[in-house]
């Protein structure tokens, strides 16, 4: 593969991910989980990964509430084949039901898997990749 083709998948890698977060800002559920493969493992807690797709698609549905908005401060991706690992430090603000806001930070490390018409999905997402760090 050629640096040029290496750099259309990372871009390829960055899309994917952004449609996903594009979603998750519209509340468009059936869109998110779409982003996903089936197999797919996300860590909506640290240390707690989550691999069943209906509590998958609850614990979304639960976030929408607080309306969360992400952004990202830069994009590192690598791919080898049909795998590839997309790390990005985030903020999210967002608003609590009293109202109040909420603002976090944290850094997404997801591994995509390319799927035929070159269509990566999301087969691990753990959000708060900084938690191992932490030392905890």
């Amino acid at each position: 593969m050629s640096i040029q083709e290496i750099s259309n998948q990372e871009e390829h890698v960055i899309s994917a991910v952004q449609a996903m977060t594009n979603a998750f800002h519209a509340g468009d559920i059936a869109a998110v989980m779409a982003s996903y493969a089936d197999e797919a493992t996300i860590v909506f807690e640290p240390g707690k990964p989550v691999s069943n797709r209906p509590e998958q698609e609850e614990m979304f549905l639960q976030t929408f509430s607080i309306k969360p908005h992400f952004t990202y401060a830069g994009h590192e991706v690598f791919v080898n084949g049909d795998v590839a690992m997309h790390l990005a430090p985030w903020t999210m603000t967002g608003t609590a039901p009293d109202g109040t806001s909420i603002e976090q930070s944290g850094l997404s490390v997801a591994v995509l898997k390319r799927h035929p018409g070159d269509k990566w999905l999301i087969v691990l997402d753990d959000p708060h990749g900084q938690h191992a760090m932490s030392g905890n």
